[in-house]
């Protein structure tokens, strides 16, 4: 059992014993009914207390049991809660710490609810693509009001429940110890009859048409790709203008209807990679971690500047080093600059600023770096800057400190060998912006030792970053998929497209941008580098010269107010430029190639296919751990739309039998030689399998 059973007096403790949420699992759910009908049955038993141990009361469903057969096993949650209402003695829930989504329903079924200040209260199953599924919709406004209702049910965000004291949500906010506090409470409303019931409150919304029809309004935007939105408000609709039991069966339709939708399932499937991509195969708990309590980063740009407010935000003390002094004032005033924006828009105060900015030291003598934990080096890609690099390093740090590249192509085994410590040599991949992007590529190099693997996987997520693992290859894993996104992006040009459709088009499937606005923010000169040294290394490959063609125009992006769009000054909306439109075509032209008529259908299927097939080659090779590995980089790194699940994911969805027949059709076509078919697709494909 995962819930224990105590008597003190006059007053039964049911405390839910499931760490490390008290997730609502079968075992859980079996120890509340138990526990209920034991207390029932004791004539000395005046009132029920309903707790959690340890850091909340519950965070509602196990995801353990999630797509198993405990998680239908009965007694469901409806069961539990039917119990506790048909309960003759009152039942109080204590809340401390959390009451999430099951958890929060189980308690709005009880007859009685207290609370300590500060505990998180939320439904936030919104966010999986899904609502409330035991009650919350119907509960909820009746206890805290329709317009309160609507906001947690509709954005899923928690609420303090000190802010929640002045509904009927809780009956007392307890002071000092809960458990003593609820067991007071309990005696004192022990006699009390009728014993009181939520779903029998009434609701009192005399505007509730008008609050509705708000709401509504403000998700009309984004309802088409996330249903549940719109769901949830039809379902808080029903709980004012039904009975509170057709409310309950029009809730539990709804919630069968979106559970089954791929929104959700694509939804679902993101929050359990996030969850899986922190277990690496060969490391468990038995890995002791290195304590990190200070790093250093190598570089003041924008990306070193990036990577140190990381560090600043999560209280860890940084240096930062240049080799010049305007460098390290210019990475410094970027800093100050970025935080007193964040004050400005009410997300910082001047307290956080300051101890933050004082968190931030530079110096420009490696020297100084030497005790640091983990160095960070943000440096040019250029493998003969990172040679020089890690080669001071390898003279000046402390031993057991962790060598870290920014790299975001380069062979980190290389750079490792610049080390007489590759042991310690770990690729930690950022995104830029590198304080705002959340995603962490971590790269395992060949003798990387699994304390380092291990403490900067812990890392990422002191910091507030997503750490997915990758192996050693040219791009690791985003890179190198994007790679073959952006080359079928100026095949496309050369074929028939022009910047605006193809962004377009790639636009309206989802993404924040399509890849040539995307290149423009991250700059075109930092492709055309990469470009330059693949043709080096891999004379095989055959790249379009048209973003090359570019490039020797000088249009760099929104760096240079030029580059597949026209920028103005301050202003980073993308404008048509009729120069490149007419050097597309000229260059298309000198190839002798017919252009045509490109549907958006074919401008989407080539960029995310090309994303699968290589993303297959990459599961093959060993490069990522899983396929959900691989759509988590995409998600939070690429701007994939979340609601598609990642590429691998969306392939999944789609067939691997239909995108490989599609892949096979445009290996057919013009620039087949782009096309070499991953034999893992084929495989999955020929045995009906999918990815995950």
């Amino acid at each position: 059992m995962t819930a224990s059973y105590e008597v003190r007096g006059d007053v039964a403790v049911i405390t839910l014993e499931n760490p490390p949420v008290n997730g609502l699992g079968f075992d859980t759910r079996c120890g509340i009914v138990e526990g209920l009908q034991r207390a029932v049955g004791d004539a000395a038993i005046r009132a029920i207390v309903l707790i959690g141990s340890g850091k909340g009361f519950s965070g509602g469903a196990d995801i353990r049991e999630f797509n198993t057969p405990k998680a239908l096993q009965e007694p469901s949650l409806h069961t539990v809660i039917r119990d506790i209402e048909s309960s003759p003695k009152p039942v109080t829930a204590a809340i401390h710490g959390l009451a999430m989504g099951g958890g929060l329903e189980l308690a709005l079924g009880c007859h009685y609810r207290v609370a300590s200040a500060g505990a998180q209260i939320a439904l936030p199953e919104v966010k999986l693509g899904i609502l409330p599924g035991a009650g919350g919709t119907q509960r909820l406004p009746r206890v805290i009001g329709l317009q309160r209702a609507l906001d947690m049910i509709v954005h899923g965000a928690p609420v303090r429940s000190e802010k929640l004291s002045d509904t009927r949500l809780f009956d007392r906010l307890i002071d000092g110890d809960l458990l003593d506090g609820a067991i007071t409470f309990a005696r004192e409303i022990a006699d009390a009859r009728p014993l009181p019931q939520v779903g029998a409150l009434q609701m009192n919304e005399p505007e509730s048409a008008q609050v509705i029809q708000a709401a509504r309004d403000r998700v009309q935007a984004q309802a088409t790709y996330y249903p549940a939105l719109s769901r949830c408000i039809d379902a808080v609709e029903a709980a004012v203008r039904l009975p509170f039991q057709e409310g309950l069966a029009f809730e539990r339709e709804q919630f069968l209807y979106l559970v089954q939708t791929i929104e959700s399932k694509a939804l679902r499937h993101a929050f359990f990679a996030e969850r899986s991509a922190s277990k690496i195969p060969g490391i468990g708990p038995e890995v002791a971690l290195r304590p990190i309590r200070s790093a250093a980063v190598i570089g003041a740009g924008t990306m070193g500047a990036g990577i140190a407010m990381n560090f600043a935000n999560a209280g860890i003390p940084v240096c930062m080093l240049e080799t010049e002094q305007a460098a390290l004032d210019k990475g410094v005033a970027t800093i100050r600059r970025n935080y007193e924006n964040t004050l400005k828009k009410g997300r910082l105060t001047q307290e956080q600023l300051d101890k933050r900015m004082a968190l931030i030291s530079t110096t420009l003598d490696y020297a100084a770096l030497g005790q640091a934990d983990i160095v960070i080096e943000a440096v040019y890609e250029e493998i003969s800057v990172k040679e020089k690099v890690f080669k001071q390093l390898d003279q000046v740090m402390k031993p057991g400190s962790i060598l870290a590249s920014n790299t975001s192509t380069l062979d980190l085994d290389r750079i490792a060998s610049f080390t007489s410590r590759p042991h310690d040599v770990i690729g930690t991949h950022f995104f830029s912006p590198a304080n705002v992007m959340k995603l962490l590529e971590v790269v395992r190099g060949k003798a990387t030792a699994p304390d380092v693997l291990a403490t900067v996987m812990s890392l990422a997520k002191t910091i507030s970053k997503t750490g997915v693992v990758s192996g050693v290859c040219d791009g690791f894993i985003g890179n190198r998929m994007i790679e073959q996104y952006v080359r079928q992006a100026f095949f496309l040009l050369e074929e028939g497209c022009l910047p605006a459709q193809l962004d377009g088009a790639i636009e309206r499937f989802g993404f924040a941008m399509g890849p040539f606005r995307m290149s423009d923010l991250a700059g075109n000169d930092i492709g055309w580098q990469i470009r330059k040294r693949r043709r080096t290394e891999h004379p095989d490959m055959i790249y379009s010269l048209v973003g090359d063609k570019l490039c020797e125009r000088g249009r760099f992006g929104q760096k240079t107010s030029a580059g597949w769009y026209d920028y103005r000054a301050g202003d980073r909306t993308a404008h048509a430029s009729d120069e490149v439109n007419q050097m597309i075509l000229e260059h298309a032209a000198a190839l002798g190639l017919q252009r045509r008529q490109i549907s958006d259908e074919e401008i989407v299927e080539r960029l995310m296919y090309a994303l699968v097939n290589e993303g297959a080659k990459i599961l093959e090779e060993g490069i990522a751990l899983r396929a959900s590995d691989i759509d988590l980089v995409y998600l939070t790194g690429y701007g994939f739309p979340l609601y598609r699940g990642g590429p691998m994911f969306y392939a999944s969805s789609v067939g691997l039998d239909t995108v490989l027949e599609a892949i096979k059709g445009y290996a057919s076509g013009p620039n087949a030689h782009a096309w070499q078919i991953a034999p893992m697709l084929e495989q999955l494909a020929k045995e009906g399998k999918s990815f995950h």
